[in-house]
């Protein structure tokens, strides 16, 4: 197939993304990646940090899209590849493919990946529910080789517990705070010392922020929102772990997210599982498949 050209990222693309990607996954559990997610996620890969090489690729009529990009090491990413059901069955997810890895090879790539791209990706990997692209990847030679998942939490989350970790956190002197956009920069330093410059980015990007003092020092932080609707991620330093702030900041952002109209919230790309189990009975729920394939 030929004609597949770059293209600025628009409503259509949004409405091809969001056709394709949520058509067969019947993802009622979550709200986050409705059909009007679509559009937060197409706008978020549109818009990435500062250094990241990116493209948009399109068939002629945009009945398929591809993301793909790279942030300097030598691994490519496919960020995003949907099809309009409409047109599926005629070997455009395939032509999509071989036009990003074209382009990735071109920006010195030696692996492709179907995993996200911190700070500013889709998803971590191919939904397992997403049955055309894991086809689409395995068909083409990508090796599964890891899996992530996402917790689901309900909302909103049944109270229970607030009044005695706020009581202890107030004993210990410690003072929660709201950071809105543009003021930041302290936390994300914080953020970036403690972790590493991807979650700071995400700070200072996400739609809700909230971190924890004490002594003029930050303790703690969560974010929601970075990436589209979802919670995350989430941190405490070493020397106040056990004291319950990051529960009480967990907390702090869910209620933003239910009250910003979600019955659900996804926990991004878990690690601590116990933690957010037992904090908010978070389940594991969405798993994805991580691919690789060689490029040269």
């Amino acid at each position: 197939m030929s004609g597949i050209s770059p293209i600025q990222p628009g409503p259509r693309a949004e409405e091809v993304a969001a056709a394709a990607l949520w058509a067969d996954t019947a993802d009622t559990a979550d709200t986050a990646d409705s059909v009007g997610g679509a559009a937060l996620v197409v706008r978020r890969l549109a818009d990435p940090p500062e250094g990241r090489r990116w493209t948009a690729l399109a068939t002629p009529d945009l009945d398929g899209v591809v993301f793909a990009s790279m942030s300097g090491e030598d691994a490519g990413h496919i960020d995003l590849i949907a099809v309009d059901p409409a047109a599926q069955g005629r070997g455009i997810g395939r032509a999509l493919l071989e036009a990003a890895e074209e382009w990735l090879r071109a920006q010195g790539a030696i692996e492709a990946r179907f995993r996200g791209n911190p700070p500013c990706y889709g998803w971590p990997g191919i939904d397992v529910r997403y049955t055309p692209a894991v086809c689409l990847a395995e068909s083409w030679g990508y090796e599964r080789y890891h899996a992530a998942w996402n917790m689901t939490v309900d909302l909103p989350v049944p109270a229970g517990g607030e009044e005695d970790d706020l009581a202890r956190l107030a004993s210990a002197g410690v003072a929660l705070h709201a950071a809105p956009a543009g003021e930041r920069a302290e936390v994300a330093a914080f953020v970036r010392e403690q972790w590493n410059a991807n979650w700071a980015w995400e700070a200072e990007q996400a739609t809700g922020l909230h971190y924890a003092v004490c002594d003029g020092e930050i303790l703690g932080f969560a974010a929601w929102g970075s990436r589209p609707l979802w919670f995350g991620p989430m941190g405490t330093a070493e020397a106040a772990r056990g004291l319950g702030v990051g529960r009480v900041l967990l907390r702090r952002c869910l209620a933003e997210q239910a009250a910003a109209g979600l019955s659900s919230a996804q926990i991004s790309w878990v690690g601590p599982i116990r933690f957010y189990s037992r904090a908010v009975a978070a389940r594991v729920e969405r798993v994805f498949w991580l691919y690789r394939r060689p490029l040269r």
